[in-house]
């Protein structure tokens, strides 16, 4: 029997027999921090401050797709060399489906007409940027009603019972300025005529030139362009009326992107000095944009709602 006394626990000794426990703990603790780290760099808050390695554009299907990306490539190849990025460009099946794909984040900026804007930021934080800029009239455009060369009317009155044809149904210029343009004039859709969707301005017009329909709305700059091309032969149409100045479709910003970025892309616009990027906005230049610009718009929309309420889709 050994009575030998027994060495008394020292404070190194508690230590080092604690050890094991402490460098247990301790590496839990740096797997729980590498987990949580890990978890933030996927997060959407963490990518939003990235620099993406694309710019994503969307436009919206005025007319044919091939047609809209061919007239903005010279801005695509603008921006690609400006950013020094690779820039897509993508054209909704709809104004809604840009408008969507913007606001759930698919797309980095679109270029919206008023009504889409105005529709889609009220579901989500859109920021407008740029707007383009015209020679006298400014930031500002025009809609028109069109009829057949050898159409009866001669006011928008005359129009009342026929059939008219519009473009999308969220479209500022090819949908909504003509049916207030025809509010005016006493003229209420589905009571006294018949609106007809064609989805495009040139449908619209080539229905219109066809005597497919008593009459239509589209964008003058649109309709212009489409007489200058051959597209629609000058022979076959007249303008009725045309609208009062619209306020210019805007660039807009999906929420989420980092500032510098949007800085970015914001100088890209307002500092752009390439006369081919402007030219199919028949624009000057590209001047910052902000919400308050549509206002007007949104007293026509409101004036259209009162008499037909179900032509305003809920938020």
């Amino acid at each position: 029997m050994n009575l030998a006394p027994t060495a008394p626990r020292t404070l190194a000794t508690r230590a080092c027999a604690s050890t094991p426990r402490f460098v247990h703990t301790a590496r839990i603790a740096f797997a729980a921090l590498a987990l949580l780290l890990a978890v933030m760099a996927g997060s959407p808050q963490a990518h939003a401050q990235a620099r993406p390695s694309k710019l994503v554009i969307g436009l919206l299907p005025g007319e044919s797709a091939p047609t809209v990306m061919r007239l903005n490539e010279p801005l695509r190849a603008y921006l690609e060399r400006k950013l020094g990025i690779p820039v897509e460009l993508v054209v909704g099946a709809n104004y809604a489906a840009t408008g969507e794909a913007l606001r759930f984040g698919r797309l980095d900026i679109a270029y919206l007409g008023p009504v889409t804007y105005i529709l889609q930021s009220r579901r989500a934080k859109l920021e407008p940027f740029a707007r383009p800029s015209h020679a006298v009239v400014g930031p500002t455009f025009q809609a028109v009603i069109i009829v057949p060369k050898d159409s009866p009317a001669r006011t928008l009155k005359d129009l009342k019972g026929k059939e008219i044809a519009f473009g999308d149904p969220a479209s500022t210029s090819g949908t909504w300025v003509p049916r207030y343009q025809l509010l005016e004039a006493g003229l209420v859709s589905e009571r006294d005529y018949t609106l007809r969707v064609l989805g495009a301005h040139d449908a619209v017009a080539l229905a219109v030139a066809n005597h497919k329909v008593a009459a239509g709305g589209l964008s003058m700059p649109i309709y212009n362009r489409l007489l200058k091309e051959g597209k629609i032969d000058a022979n076959a149409v007249r303008v009725l009326a045309e609208s009062p100045a619209i306020p210019e479709y805007m660039w807009t910003f999906r929420e989420g992107l980092p500032p510098a970025f949007k800085e970015e892309v914001r100088k890209a616009f307002t500092q752009v000095d390439d006369p081919a990027a402007l030219a199919v906005f028949r624009a000057e230049a590209f001047i910052p944009g902000v919400d308050a610009d549509v206002d007007r718009v949104r007293a026509w929309i409101e004036a259209i709602r009162k008499e037909t309420p179900s032509a305003v889709p809920a938020p």
